[in-house]
């Protein structure tokens, strides 16, 4: 990222001081030499899966969505001298970066304030993810011309900067007067076609993981919490999902078969035991979700089965190959172009934020604060919600099994009888196949299966750890993952020192916002 900065600005330089005359005179009229936002947006919006849907590969085995014993990430590992897990940091400062700070000049200069608007939230999602995977991260300097060192930042100042930019976001979308209009956004918006309303939720969604994450902190707000969720995305209606035409691999999903990405990839112990009623029942197969159908698949005999942590297999060699992948194939075998489920096909489109999501965070900060009514009314809508997305992506779940699902033993009844538990787990479901940052933050917050700093220890029994760590883990579960290889390690060493990112275990080095 720095690298190609520096050279640019240099070029800028050499081009404003030496070449003017030369360049004016061959200009192509056809071709815009300032770019202006409406061509500028229609990728951003590619870039944003694509970081999390290359950087999930690895950090999927850690919060074990993917098994397979594929790679280093189910041990909570790292690879040196590697970029693999630096694709956030590349969609911050390369894909999304100055891209962005170029639509806020322009469009600032034109007083189009909805498409300064855009950019601000996409900064704010942006700074938002990137510090909930690296921690500490380049914030003030990161656009400094002229620079070869760029200091580090406090991720709390991170979160800080977050909070600003989603409020002013939300001022820009909330303005009346200067040019910008639907008309002029709807095309280059392909998530949202221009309409101001639900980038206001957006960006109130962004603020409420921003505090939701806090609850280790003095300063957590469950009241603040549960304002911002108030105003965030108030039905599936509202989802940010980025499309994909799956037509070709270039336009294609990630995770779809076009691409062949998960061959090698497992369904998880953990994923089946929640859809399957063995972490709300104790008994294998004794309620199963109408969800099952749509994002696993079960072995030739019929039994959904699951990978553990670094093993290939359910604890059974002979069943080794019997444990579909994501495609819903044995083996490594690739159904081929439109075929897959759920969210690992060609043209489902990834979602960055569902009402679901939002459902759980306001059950999760009601509970908290005491009111288990409210909590328990979220944590309905929370699967409620989740169960006629994932209907709308594979076979249509009937009101039937629905109503039999909700009143089922998996699902708490009342107010009184709802666990912290109940809400994480069911969380933990909903997100699967998009949602690894915010599932990674909250195994954190809780410290995985140890609890958070009140003893509320919502995964003991069920998130189970690998029978071994990654060798410069010293015992410890990964809670980072480092910068960017190729800038940063090659570039900016004296400033990873300062924060100890030249140490073999950095990536065990809690976040600020899981520590008191």
């Amino acid at each position: 990222m720095k690298k190609i900065y520096i050279i640019l600005t240099a070029f800028a330089v050499v081009v404003s001081s030496g070449c003017k005359k030369y360049l004016d005179i061959n200009t192509d009229p056809a071709t815009p030499q300032n770019p202006e936002s409406r061509t500028l947006t229609p990728p951003l919006f590619a870039q944003m899966e694509r970081g999390i849907q290359f950087d999930s590969r690895y950090l999927g085995a850690v919060v074990q969505y993917f098994g397979g014993n594929v790679n280093v990430g189910e041990s909570h590992g790292w690879i040196a001298g590697s970029d693999a897990m630096g694709e956030i940091w590349r969609t911050n400062y390369y894909g999304l970066g100055a891209n962005l700070n170029l639509i806020i000049d322009e469009s600032t200069k034109q007083q189009e304030y909805n498409y300064v608007g855009l950019a601000q939230a996409l900064k704010a999602w942006s700074w938002q993810t990137t510090t909930d995977y690296h921690g500490e991260i380049i914030l003030k300097q990161a656009y400094e011309p002229n620079r070869y060192i760029f200091d580090y930042d406090k991720q709390e100042d991170v979160y800080a900067e977050v909070v600003r930019l989603a409020n002013q976001s939300i001022a820009n979308f909330s303005r009346t007067d200067g040019a910008g209009t639907v008309a002029k956004i709807s095309a280059s918006d392909l998530v949202y076609a221009g309409d101001n309303a639900k980038w206001i939720k957006f960006n109130y969604g962004i603020l409420a993981r921003n505090a939701n994450n806090l609850i280790n902190k003095e300063s957590y707000n469950a009241a603040k919490v549960i304002e911002y969720v108030d105003k965030a995305l108030s039905s599936n209606a509202d989802n940010f999902i980025v499309p994909n035409t799956g037509s070709v691999s270039a336009n294609g999903n990630f995770f779809g078969p076009l691409r062949a990405n998960l061959g090698s990839y497992r369904q998880t112990r953990m994923v089946v035991g929640l859809l399957d009623g063995t972490y709300y029942t104790g008994v294998a197969g004794s309620v199963l979700d109408p969800r099952i159908t749509t994002m696993i698949s079960p072995s030739p005999d019929g039994i959904y089965r699951g990978t553990s942590p670094g093993s290939s297999d359910p604890g059974t060699v002979a069943l080794k190959n019997q444990i579909p992948n994501p495609w819903g194939s044995l083996g490594s075998a690739n159904p081929g172009a439109t075929f897959g489920k759920y969210l690992f096909k060609d043209n489902v489109g990834f979602p960055i934020m569902t009402y679901s999501e939002m459902q759980f965070i306001k059950a999760e900060a009601a509970f908290r604060s005491g009111n288990t009514t409210m909590a328990y009314t979220a944590y309905i809508n929370g699967i409620s919600s989740s169960i006629d997305f994932v209907s709308s992506l594979g076979t249509a779940i009937t009101t039937a099994q629905k109503t039999a699902y909700l009143t089922s033993a998996s699902v708490k009844q009342n107010a009184a009888s709802l666990t912290l538990r109940d809400i994480m787990l069911q969380k933990y479901l909903a997100l699967y196949g998009y949602g690894f940052v915010e599932t990674w933050c909250d195994l954190r917050k809780y410290n995985y299966n140890v609890g958070d700093v009140k003893g509320n220890n919502p995964y003991q029994g069920v998130f189970v750890f690998p029978t071994a760590f990654f060798a410069d883990n010293g015992g410890k579960p990964a809670q980072r993952y480092r910068p960017r290889y190729n800038s940063e390690y090659l570039w900016n060493v004296a400033a990873l020192k300062v924060i100890g990112a030249d140490q073999p275990d950095y990536h065990t080095y809690k976040m600020w916002f899981s520590q008191p």
